[in-house]
């Protein structure tokens, strides 16, 4: 089956979390983008968040049993296809709580279709939100989505994870950002920042944005410093290390420009001067897409030999169950796996 014409898996994410929630509403309220997905998860866990969507009095959107992705073109309309990619839990799920239980379920999910997109059963992959404390109750050994799926892909491979560089992209209908380093301390990510990294981010960003623009990206970098080291001031990294990674970048035909001031060079990106801003940590990049609103911001791994997007924000455990969610990010997640599926990138 061809990538682009193959189904997209939304993983469950953390059913004690708002992903059943945003998942069976995303079915509801935008059918068309929806059309073509299945949800990899619980079969029971969806069928209970679409009927607490369901007004008082009115039939909840029913749900759909496939064996396979290849079964999701003869589902009909107006239903979620669901395939159970994980073993159902043995005792209800405590909303809102964090428990190893709820973990498993999500990490099973992420697994199963990390492993069916490797396989080229799936155009893509979006993953709902999963709790990193759950992931980790449960045993798994990663901080977070990106990192299980790099292990997926490496093993798939039969790569170390040191030849298969993953990034994390967040992107909005303003701004894109893609980091250095994800998730681990602030301490640590400022060691991370070498020559090779800067320089590995770089090429990344470039095959990616490439793909989807259709021309050369124009990537501006952040220093790591304020005033990105003010001319070595305030710190020598910009000088010693973004400098020569930029400097090598261009060399190989990448348009990068920096090490530019952090606090401005967001600014000058939203402005439309850049494509994209290279972060050299976490905080330093998503603060300011998540600034401009979660509800449209989306997360893509660049890197994988999969597609991969999800929501821009987490479980928010505090209004799981009520019927609060937002699911616009989620759908412009689904909007933009089927965007990169069909450009092959």
């Amino acid at each position: 089956m061809k990538r682009d014409t193959a189904p997209i898996a939304i993983t469950l994410g953390d059913p004690a979390g708002i992903g059943p929630e945003i998942i069976a509403r995303a079915f509801r309220d935008a059918p068309d983008i929806t059309r073509g997905c299945f949800v990899a998860g619980d079969a029971d866990i969806v069928r209970g968040a679409a009927q607490a969507l369901a007004a008082p009095g009115s039939l909840a959107l029913p749900v759909a049993l496939v064996e396979a992705p290849a079964d999701v073109a003869g589902v009909p309309p107006r239903c979620i296809p669901v395939l159970q990619a994980a073993s159902p839990p043995p005792l209800p799920i405590a909303i809102g709580r964090i428990s190893a239980a709820a973990g498993r379920i999500a990490g099973d999910c992420v697994v199963w279709a990390a492993r069916a997109a490797l396989r080229g059963e799936l155009a893509a992959m979006v993953t709902a939100p999963l709790h990193k404390e759950a992931l980790a109750a449960a045993g798994f050994d990663f901080p977070g989505h990106t990192e299980l799926l790099q292990a997926e892909a490496a093993a798939h491979l039969g790569l170390p994870l040191a030849e298969l560089p993953v990034r994390m992209m967040l992107a909005n209908d303003e701004l894109r950002t893609v980091l250095v380093s994800i998730h681990m301390s602030l301490r640590d990510a400022i060691e991370a920042v070498t020559v090779d990294s800067v320089l590995q981010t770089l090429r990344i960003a470039h095959r990616a944005l490439a793909a989807v623009l259709g021309r050369v990206p124009k990537i501006g970098v952040a220093g790591l410093n304020p005033h990105a080291g003010e001319g070595g001031l305030f710190g020598s990294e910009e000088r010693e290390i973004i400098a020569p990674a930029i400097a090598a970048a261009r060399a190989e035909g990448i348009d990068a420009n920096g090490p530019h001031a952090p606090d401005t060079v967001f600014m000058r990106a939203r402005a439309g001067e850049f494509d994209v801003v290279i972060a050299m940590y976490h905080d330093q990049g998503l603060i300011p897409v998540k600034y401009l609103g979660v509800e449209k911001g989306v997360n893509v791994t660049l890197g994988l030999p999969l597609v991969r997007t999800s929501p821009d924000h987490g479980t928010a455990f505090d209004i799981a169950g009520r019927g609060l969610a937002d699911a616009s990010s989620l759908i412009e997640a689904i909007r933009m796996a089927r965007a990169l599926a069909l450009r092959g990138a």
